[in-house]
């Protein structure tokens, strides 16, 4: 596996976590109070801490897609002309 394929698995792997994110905001948004009882028959939370915690999680999901999909997509996209000489010098 080369280093543009891995490029290319970080960038499509940020886009389905944003879009798994996206979906997560909207059914929040849209479905709330049906996701609010669905929930409160295991765990009893007030409307406040069902927010919180949705809140917090999608910020948690979001600091990790940045942390583990986009930081490392950007530093290979950043070090990419370096590694195409890199790997020109090694062929020779």
């Amino acid at each position: 596996m080369n280093i543009e394929t891995v490029r290319r698995v970080l960038l499509w792997c940020a886009v389905i976590n944003y879009g798994i994110l996206l979906v997560w905001f909207f059914f929040f948004m849209l479905a709330h109070d049906w996701l609010y009882q669905l929930h409160g028959r295991w765990f009893h939370l007030s409307v406040e801490q069902f927010d919180m915690l949705h809140y917090a999680g999608m910020s948690v999901y979001k600091i990790g897609i940045i942390l583990l999909n986009l930081v490392p997509y950007i530093a290979l996209h950043i070090t990419r002309p370096q590694l195409a000489d890199l790997e020109s010098s090694v062929e020779q």
